[in-house]
């Protein structure tokens, strides 16, 4: 649901951050700011900070930031509606109810009595498996060697033989039939109505990441068919949305999950520790589901069944997660089966020496490739090697693919400049792994050939100079493009100058007339700049605010700038935007030319872009004011705080 600005803000003006973050790292004063260890990544000295004053968290270790609506998302990996309604809760604030057309409230209705129904059927089966009807689905777990506490941890349960018990216990509760049906847990025909769905099935209930439950698995006991049951698709319940596991894993605060096939192979990892594992629900791996990962976690390891199954799905889930911006490896099972099977027979201990050296997918993919392929034959490794240069082609990052250029011709033995420019070929010309189905040069049409390779035989890039600005991608680290040395220094200086008015607000009618959100670059900085400088107008100009005496914390409020950004990583972003060290400054006088500085160095990079505009003729007197300006700030008589 989307709330209103002034809603968040008020959430926000009703939460102390050092309070919210207290809950969950201890912290210490230090100067004006709270002190701590990290708790997004290791640390032995605390370098994780928390501003009373600016309602902002920023740890100057791993740079992640935000405010106390971030912080709670980032800690619980929670959504943005459920952190604020906790936040809300807390301060006894209660939230809008959604304004609802007749339609969508009545989807609504239907929807909340479906996940009764659920919850009520996850009762039913979770005590059925606890009575003397459930001993079968009891000895069948315990067989897994499943703790008392692991069963209940996941509400593990069992529907008996009988085939209309759960309805007639629904019908009982007051659930319409209609409702009952919908609900996937019951299914209906002429011969017997109404029925249960599942029977004489050990039953594992599916939860959303709200541990609200939205499906139920089965697993026949016997040799009934089939051997796995799920839900059915429903309103709440939609198989490629959702995870088995999520609602746990979430908050193993593991930088990476473990994706496997099925249901037992997450619950043997979480019995064994491994509360980071997760499973798709009975059907294949899904981009949506590689995007809900993405919310939580940027590194998967797959840890699916060593069979020719298990390898055609990883080979083929590799690709997923690769597209959805997530850093895959495969765990080796051998020589067992699936995670259960290993876990019982090796303990513990050792699956996780299979974690840590978990093999890079892409690596895992050339292997299983070469498995095609007689490398002994010289023909046959020809082929194998120019479908490694193919493969290479799906690294758009240069470096990262320089890298893995390296890497592939030590292994096998390929001369490194010829793998070079035979990827480098590919690329050009539009084909390869990241571009649709390639051929090796030697496959292509005879003009083709011609066209596209020297003499040698082999592509050379220095022949592909009118291609090279179409087909070269940007050089980038750490998935951004590399910033020019005046590019970073010029953010350097708006972000020193938003912690320095974040930090004393009081300057900000001493450089009214030089600074404003224009001098900013486009994006995240302009539009953070123009809602603070909003701000600092409202209070320090309007003669209301002025009038009423109100101080400025609460009211200037970098905790509410950084709220009306959507994604985690631009509110990292902007949280660091009011927390820069302001480093090598001691006393007042060093301070105050600091400060000059920085503006003066902001304001000549105004001038800079304006004097380079086409359009320059035309702006003659804006680029006078800007040196008027510019000629002014040295003689400044600025007032800081101490």
């Amino acid at each position: 649901m989307y709330y209103p600005q002034e809603i968040v803000d008020q959430v926000l003006a009703a939460n102390d951050i050092v309070d919210v973050v207290g809950q969950y790292v201890s912290l210490k004063k230090s100067g004006a700011n709270h002190f701590g260890l990290c708790p997004f990544h290791s640390e032995k000295s605390p370098s994780f900070s928390v501003s009373q004053s600016k309602q902002i968290f920023h740890c100057f270790g791993c740079g992640e930031g935000g405010n106390a609506v971030t912080f709670l998302m980032k800690y619980e990996n929670a959504t943005f509606q459920e952190a604020l309604k906790s936040l809300a809760d807390r301060a006894g604030i209660r939230l809008p109810e959604e304004n609802y057309s007749e339609q969508a409230r009545e989807r609504a209705k239907e929807r909340e009595e479906l996940l009764k129904i659920n919850k009520e059927a996850a009762t039913y089966y979770y005590k059925m498996l606890r009575s003397p009807k459930g001993k079968a689905g009891l000895a069948y777990f315990e067989e897994r060697q499943l703790s008392q506490q692991t069963m209940n941890a996941f509400g593990l349960g069992y529907a008996d033989g009988s085939r209309s018990d759960l309805v007639a216990h629904l019908r009982k509760l007051g659930f319409a039939d209609d409702l009952i049906l919908a609900s996937g847990v019951a299914a209906y025909d002429e011969k017997r109505g109404l029925h249960d769905k599942f029977f004489n099935r050990v039953m594992y209930p599916i939860m959303d990441a709200s541990n609200k439950v939205i499906g139920f698995g089965g697993r026949v006991l016997g040799e009934g068919r089939p051997k796995y049951l799920n839900s059915p698709e429903t309103p709440v319940f939609d198989k490629g949305r959702n995870l088995y596991g999520l609602n746990i894993a979430r908050r193993s605060r593991a930088d990476h999950f473990i994706l496997c096939e099925g249901y037992m192979d997450v619950i043997a990892m979480h019995q064994a520790g491994f509360t980071q594992a997760i499973a798709s629900l009975g059907t294949a791996f899904t981009d949506n589901q590689a995007q809900i990962i993405r919310r939580y976690v940027k590194n998967v390891l797959l840890a699916y069944d060593s069979d020719g199954a298990g390898v055609t799905a990883a080979l083929r889930n590799i690709g997923i997660l690769r597209r959805a911006g997530l850093t895959g490896k495969v765990v080796d099972m051998r020589p067992y089966k699936d995670p259960d099977e290993f876990m019982k027979a090796l303990g513990r201990e050792e699956f996780q020496k299979r974690l840590d050296n978990a093999e890079n997918s892409f690596f895992y993919e050339i292997r299983q490739m070469e498995g095609s392929y007689d490398l002994k034959d010289p023909a046959s490794r020809t082929q194998f090697y120019h479908e490694i240069a193919r493969k290479l082609c799906i690294f758009t990052d240069e470096i990262e693919r320089e890298n893995y250029i390296r890497a592939m011709a030590e292994k096998y033995y390929i001369p490194q400049e010829s793998l070079r420019k035979e990827v480098a070929g590919y690329v050009m010309i539009g084909e390869g792994e990241d571009t649709g189905t390639a051929r090796p040069p030697q496959a292509r049409g005879a003009q083709e050939q011609q066209n596209s390779m020297p003499s040698g035989g082999m592509p050379d890039p220095s022949d592909f100079q009118a291609e090279r600005a179409v087909y070269s991608r940007p050089v980038s680290l750490s998935g951004e493009r590399r910033l020019g040395a005046a590019h970073e220094a010029r953010l350097r200086n708006q972000r020193l100058l938003m912690t320095w008015l974040s930090d004393d607000p009081a300057l900000y009618p001493q450089i009214r007339g030089i600074i404003n959100a224009e001098d900013f670059d486009e994006g995240l900085y302009r539009e953070a700049a123009g809602r603070y400088f909003e701000m600092l107008e409202q209070y320090f100009v309007d003669p209301l605010h002025m009038a009423s005496g109100a101080a400025p914390i609460g009211t200037i409020s970098p905790a509410s700038v950084i709220s009306i950004f959507d994604t985690d990583a631009e509110q990292t972003e902007a949280a660091a935007l009011f927390e820069t060290r302001i480093e090598g400054v001691h006393d007042i006088k060093e301070r105050t030319a600091a400060l000059k500085d920085v503006l003066l160095g902001i304001k000549k990079a105004t001038l800079d872009r304006v004097m380079k505009d086409p359009e320059t003729a035309g702006k003659l007197d804006e680029i006078l004011k800007l040196k008027k300006i510019l000629a002014t700030i040295p003689g400044m008589n600025l007032k800081l705080s101490e």
